[in-house]
């Protein structure tokens, strides 16, 4: 059992000094410059090490996201959670863009690489941590659509404009273009703290704190499908109202 602890300790500190060796060389050459022979050579092991560790490069890559979003995570857990979800909500998009700006490499490997059908495994931990921010603003009553099609938006939308400023040569690049877009996305997905109580908006807001209310209650008397029904049921009301628009 000591002997196992010890290899334990050991493979776990070799991943992660091979995970800082690719760290260096994400930082120094880009992602062009990130091959498993260069990785090798900084970490001084040899190649087949990297894959007998982390499967394949994907594998290792997959680590190296981890690593680097590691940090905006931890940033991101301690922004302020106040009584007003989406100006917290405009905090973590402004906190996303600024990742980027200081990360580049980083978020080019986390939400940059364009692979059909697959995100990143660190991409899926910051959607994870969008979504639960986006059931705050519809516990509230203020959300526009479905948690879904509105964690969708936003994520689409600062992936976007984070990479476009990203792209664009440094004396060329507006800053003001993400302010624009935030206010946008935000006017599109998110209802004024004074919105009309009628409003189509706040029925759809209305069906999203519901669905909100009932995940926090655990002795619904409904089976599992029927709670999968009548989730299914509050987000089409509330993209029904977003498609009016």
């Amino acid at each position: 059992m000591a002997a196992d602890l010890v290899d334990d300790q050991t493979t776990e500190t070799l991943r992660r000094k091979i995970v800082l060796a690719a760290a260096d060389v994400l930082e120094k050459e880009g992602l062009d410059g990130l091959s498993m022979r260069a990785v090798a050579a900084r970490a001084g092991v040899f190649p087949p090490t990297i894959f007998r560790l982390f499967g394949d490069k994907d594998g290792l890559l997959e680590a190296l996201g981890d690593h680097g979003l590691e940090t905006y995570l931890q940033a991101k857990s301690r922004l302020p959670q106040t009584d007003d979800p989406v100006m917290d909500l405009r905090l973590a998009w402004d906190l996303h863009v600024e990742f980027g700006l200081l990360q580049p490499a980083y978020y080019a490997l986390v939400f940059g690489q364009s692979r059909s059908g697959h995100l990143s495994r660190a991409g899926r931990k910051a959607v994870a941590e969008l979504q639960i921010m986006i059931v705050r603003v519809a516990a509230v009553g203020r959300l526009r659509m479905s948690v879904e099609r509105a964690t969708g938006v936003i994520h689409a939308a600062g992936v976007g404009v984070v990479s476009t400023v990203i792209n664009t040569p440094q004396e060329s690049r507006d800053m003001e273009t993400a302010r624009v877009v935030r206010e946008v996305v935000f006017n599109a997905i998110a209802t004024p703290a004074e919105a009309e109580p009628a409003s189509p908006a706040r029925e759809a807001g209305a069906a999203m704190a519901l669905r909100a209310a009932l995940a926090e209650e655990k002795d619904l008397p409904l089976s599992p499908g029927e709670k999968l029904l009548l989730q299914e049921l509050l987000n089409r009301l509330a993209d029904r109202q977003a498609d009016k628009r």
